[in-house]
């Protein structure tokens, strides 16, 4: 089926939580003067999520923010207590919503089912504390891991709007005109039949951007619409989404027809199309109340009563009259259908599946470079040692023996000689003298 709406586009920076720091602590009581190494795990760094919500239909509170960051992990402490992992950020999006990197366009997923999500940032791992480095050669190691940062990326959100009601009703009883007033829709409006001639679509905000809601404006139905006339078999699959149905009649029958044989034709062309569509929650609304003295609006609204069975609520377009209350007794019966959604759909008890966090693993490859310098000395250079070794506080030369290993394995030597290094030569790896030995 179609969806409703036009498209709203929303784009914002996430960053996932730092991983923490591992600590370098050594054990330190009484009576244990040389305790060994004691330092704790830093805790991952929060990840971001975003998750279909079927309780809101807008990204309006998306606007409120530029930058959403979560929580960083907190650092090893000594006696081995690791720090606590980040919080998760959990951003609730319409069902609808398609994400995507605004940088390159990648689609990362189609929320399209209500609890659907989605992982746009990892958080960082928590580096290591000194405990996961002490070996027999080195009883005391001073080195611990620093956390990895967290992904950091621009997203971009587009959403095809889905209504929350729809207005029907026979052309011209001023469904676009009551649209206009009561939301953000420009619709183009004249005194004519079919100026509508596609759904237009307003948000209807309140004094916080989460309550708000979505209004469809169906252009006008007919007679025999369910068979194809006027179009109205098109525009009425724009409703079969809407929770709630707003039936729009001309209750001052200012062009001389009845609004109870209005109200009937269009319930007709309903059940035709859809008897579920025609089982949806209905509220009447009586335009161009303005034309009618008082006395005569409550006889006609008894009168329509009596032959329907509906309440109908009186409003004027043109003049404003009753339409803030208009407003307000929709925004309930929205916030009531949505209730029922989210006892079906508990976003806040959903278990998001993480993936595992961002972490710098030194490869069993590694490319090495070697480059003479202006003194007749050597430097080997390598992207992923120096990747390797940021993770790394200042005692980083510890780690070397553990480098020299993976260089070596790597055809360290043979590079070295071919870049002309003789018995004797200096030779600097990550800032550490050494002695070139045949």
């Amino acid at each position: 089926m179609e969806k409703i709406g036009f498209v709203d586009l929303v784009d914002f920076y996430v960053k996932a939580g730092d991983g923490g720091n591992g600590a370098a602590t050594f054990r330190r009581e009484k009576y244990v003067p040389f305790g060994g190494p004691d330092g704790g795990d830093g805790g991952d760094g929060g990840f971001v999520f975003l998750v279909a919500d079927p309780t809101i239909s807008t990204l309006y509170h998306m606007t409120e923010k530029h930058k959403y960051i979560a929580q960083n992990g907190e650092n090893g402490r000594r006696r081995k207590q690791n720090g606590k992992n980040g919080e998760d950020l959990i951003l609730r999006v319409p069902v609808g919503t398609l994400v995507k990197d605004y940088d390159t366009g990648e689609v990362i997923a189609d929320l399209d089912e209500p609890g659907k999500y989605c992982c746009v940032a990892r958080g960082g791992k928590g580096g290591r504390g000194n405990t996961h480095f002490k070996s027999s050669i080195n009883q005391a190691p001073k080195v611990a891991e620093r956390g990895v940062k967290g992904e950091e990326r621009h997203i971009q959100l587009e959403l095809k709007l889905l209504a929350d009601a729809g207005l029907v009703g026979y052309p011209n009883v001023g469904k676009s005109s009551i649209i206009s007033r009561i939301s953000n829709s420009k619709p183009k409006i004249a005194n004519y039949h079919f100026t509508t001639l596609i759904p237009n679509l307003g948000v209807v905000a309140f004094e916080r951007f989460e309550n708000s809601f979505v209004i469809a404006d169906i252009p006008g139905l007919i007679k025999g619409a369910s068979q194809g006339r006027g179009l109205g078999n098109v525009f009425l699959r724009h409703v079969e989404r809407c929770s709630l149905i707003i039936h729009v009649v001309d209750i001052a029958g200012s062009e001389g027809r009845d609004p109870v044989e209005d109200y009937y034709d269009i319930r007709t062309e309903l059940e035709y199309f859809s008897p579920e569509l025609a089982r949806k929650e209905e509220m009447v609304v009586g335009n161009k109340s303005d034309l009618l003295a008082q006395e005569q609006l409550s006889e006609r609204i008894e009168e329509f009563k009596k032959a329907t069975g509906k309440d109908v609520i009186p409003v004027s377009a043109v003049t404003g009259f009753g339409l803030d209350n208009l407003r307000y007794i929709i925004w309930d019966k929205i916030k009531e259908s949505r209730k029922l959604l989210a006892e079906k759909i508990d976003v806040e008890k959903i278990d998001f599946v993480k993936p595992e966090p961002v972490k710098i693993t030194l490869p069993d490859r590694v490319d090495i470079v070697v480059i003479k310098n202006e003194n007749g000395e050597f430097e080997v250079k390598s992207n992923y040692i120096t990747t390797y070794l940021e993770k790394y506080k200042k005692e980083a030369k510890y780690m070397l023996e553990d480098i020299l290993e993976i260089l070596e394995k790597n055809g360290l030597d043979e590079k070295l000689r071919k870049a002309g290094v003789m018995d004797g030569d200096t030779v600097w790896i990550e800032g550490v003298e050494f002695t070139f030995k045949e």
